[in-house]
C-alpha cells in the first residue's frame, strides 16, 4: 500500500538522520515532525524547531513534555531566520518543511514562497554532505500553489553536480494532493 506524502517524508528523513545529528523542523506546526526528529537524533543530537505562531509552540511543547524529550529548542520565528539561532559552524543533517497553514489553525496564516526560498537558500549553506531538505508542499489553496511553483522552479536550478532533487506526488488524486520535494547534497568530489 502506498503511503501518504507525510509518511514518505519521514522515510526520507529516517534514511539519512542518525543519533547525534543536528536537524531542523522549519515549520513546527503541531509538533509531530519535531517529536519524530528528536527520536531520530536521540539524546546526543539536537532539533531546532521554528514557527511564527504561539499556538504551534504550545502544542509542540506539550508533546515534548509528555514524552520527556529534552533535545529540542523551540523558536518563535520564521524559518528564514534559522541561521541566527544556530551555534557558529553548525552543520545540519536534515530539515523538514510542512508548508501551508497550521492544521486546525488560522488558514489565513500561511507559509510564503519568498520566505521559504530564503530559508532553503540559507539552509543549503549549512547542509552536510548526504544531508536532505524535505519539503511537503500543500497546493490546495492559492498561496500554497504559488509557493509550490516557486519552490519547484528554484529546485530545478540547483546544480546536478552538487544536489540530487526528487519529487514524489500522487498524479491520480483530486484536489491538489500534497507532494514531497527532497533536496540531497552530494558528496564533494
Amino acid at each position: 500500500m502506498l503511503k501518504t506524502a507525510l509518511h514518505f517524508s519521514h522515510q526520507l528523513l529516517s534514511d539519512c538522520v542518525q543519533p547525534g545529528d543536528v536537524v531542523i523542523d522549519a515549520t513546527m506546526g503541531n509538533g509531530h515532525d519535531t517529536v519524530f526528529l528528536s527520536q531520530l537524533v536521540e539524546n546526543e543530537g539536537h532539533v531546532y524547531a521554528f514557527d511564527i505562531q504561539e499556538k504551534a509552540l504550545e502544542s509542540t511543547r506539550k508533546k515534548l513534555e509528555k514524552q520527556n524529550i529534552q533535545n529540542t529548542s523551540l523558536i518563535k520565528d520564521g524559518h528564514q531566520n534559522a541561521l541566527t539561532y544556530l551555534p557558529d559552524n553548525t552543520m545540519i543533517k536534515a530539515a523538514i518543511f510542512n508548508l501551508g497553514y497550521l492544521p486546525r489553525g488560522d488558514k489565513q496564516i500561511t507559509t510564503k514562497g519568498k520566505t521559504t526560498l530564503s530559508a532553503i537558500t540559507s539552509l543549503l549553506t549549512i547542509l552536510a554532505e548526504d544531508g536532505r531538505l524535505i519539503l511537503v508542499l500543500y497546493s490546495g489553496h492559492d498561496e500554497g500553489m504559488s509557493e509550490k511553483e516557486d519552490v519547484l522552479s528554484f529546485a530545478e536550478t540547483l546544480s546536478q553536480d552538487s544536489y540530487s532533487v526528487l519529487t514524489y506526488q500522487f498524479i491520480n488524486q483530486k484536489n491538489n494532493p500534497p507532494s514531497v520535494l527532497c533536496i540531497e547534497k552530494k558528496e564533494a568530489k
